[in-house]
């Protein structure tokens, strides 16, 4: 089968490379530092975070972390195309991680849909629908509690297809092994929320 132009993160064991600073305005506009990438990340997840089906009652709305991107800008630097420790991914709590590789600078929004798009593959209160198949991205990008998230990029001139490597952490961590298959409750937006609500988000 010929290889994709993107490929999600499964299981993978290729060799470390060192990131370089990249050149191309395409990598350079998707770099986390400035305000403007910060602001598209943290928009699209809460767009796809109020319009997970059914619809949650208790959805926080995200925001970002500035202790979170750093930790995920400094695994991506690593390249190593694999999930960090998640002892290195601490900031005041666990977070969780979600990955993505491509061959070339996608925007961030299509990074984050791609986790998003694992929801085909889910059912509410089920689980993965066919056990073949990676869900995880998806149940981390839409739990519940997860309110806070940091994301990283990196240039890997020396791997051989997948040379940008994108990293977003999540904290809380979500995926919580014994409520994998009900990453938020179900019921009416804001329904459940402790206080106020903004567009069926809490």
């Amino acid at each position: 089968m010929a290889l994709l132009p993107v490929l999600l993160f499964l299981v993978t064991t290729l060799l470390p490379s060192l990131p370089t600073e990249g050149k191309d305005p395409a990598f350079t506009a998707l770099l986390t530092t400035q305000t403007q990438v910060q602001r598209e990340i943290v928009n699209k997840h809460n767009e796809l975070r109020k319009a997970v089906s059914p619809p949650a009652s208790n959805m926080l709305k995200m925001e970002w972390n500035i202790d979170a991107a750093a930790n995920a800008q400094k695994w991506a630097n690593k390249c190593t195309l694999q999930h960090s420790d998640p002892e290195k991914r601490k900031t005041s709590t666990k977070c969780g991680e979600n990955l993505y590789m491509s061959s070339d600078p996608t925007s961030w929004s299509n990074a984050i849909q791609s986790w998003y798009d694992e929801s085909l593959d889910f059912e509410y209160g089920v689980g993965q629908k066919y056990p073949d198949k990676v869900v995880g991205h998806y149940t981390q990008l839409v739990w519940y509690s997860s309110y806070r998230v940091g994301c990283g990029i990196a240039y890997c001139p020396n791997q051989d297809f997948l040379k940008y490597y994108y990293v977003c952490q999540y904290c809380p961590a979500g995926n919580n092994v014994l409520k994998k298959n009900t990453p938020y409750q179900q019921g009416t937006p804001c329904a459940s929320c402790p206080g106020n609500c903004e567009k069926g988000l809490c």
